[in-house]
């Protein structure tokens, strides 16, 4: 894996250099704010639980002599927005400072918001991949192969959930991510002819699995 961060001097929009002559750039995307906010970053369920203790400080103020204290509930409910605007806001920062690109040799992920940071995975280089769909949009978790590893928090919030040991780059809360699994599997079968194929670790009808090589793929120089 090759990081940079020479984001102001890109060649192209996600790339750090001219692709190679022959190599051709398939798609570009990048995350959903949206779906991201509630996916990556958690909105919905910190929204429910500022509800929960707002809701708990309102009954408790309740039961209390004298009469009903507005501003302190009124100051926890703005507490609450300021913390869930944060957390929106930086979704939709996190989004727009990220560009993934598929080209037929390879996926660059491009992203950070103060230190950009680009990603560039030879499709030789990745042993496997799970699509995990969610509504309108999914994640395209990508399985290295064994000797190569991305530190998670390099990654986050472009990681495969709970996979701290061996991190996974995704591709998180890309529209229309079925189509673009399926692009990736057929370019993925193409470096890896020899390759059997296998169930996915996320059964999806729309993508059919990737492969598990029979060898492990020879390392190069993209």
């Amino acid at each position: 894996m090759n990081p940079g961060h020479e984001h102001e001097f890109e060649a192209a929009p996600g790339l750090p250099e001219p692709l190679p002559q022959g190599e051709q750039l398939l798609w570009q995307g990048r995350p959903d704010w949206r779906s991201l906010a509630v996916h990556a970053f958690h909105v919905r369920k910190a929204a429910i639980y500022f509800a929960a203790m707002l809701t708990i400080q309102v009954l408790y103020l309740l039961g209390e002599a004298g009469p009903f204290p507005i501003a302190s509930v009124a100051t926890s409910l703005l507490l609450a927005s300021v913390a869930l605007a944060l957390l929106a806001a930086t979704a939709w920062m996190s989004s727009r400072t990220t560009l993934y690109t598929v080209t037929d040799r390879r996926i660059v992920m491009r992203i950070g918001i103060v230190l950009t940071l680009t990603f560039n995975l030879p499709l030789k280089r990745i042993a496997s991949a799970a699509l995990n769909p969610h509504g309108r949009t999914g994640d395209i978790a990508l399985n290295l192969v064994a000797n190569e590893r991305i530190g998670y928090f390099h990654l986050w919030p472009h990681a495969r959930a709970w996979e701290v040991r061996r991190p996974q780059p995704t591709l998180r809360c890309i529209t229309d991510a079925a189509a673009v699994g399926a692009l990736i599997q057929r370019q993925w079968m193409a470096v890896h002819p020899q390759a059997q194929v296998v169930q996915p670790e996320v059964a999806s009808p729309a993508v059919p699995p990737m492969a598990e090589p029979q060898r492990q793929p020879e390392v190069v120089t993209a």
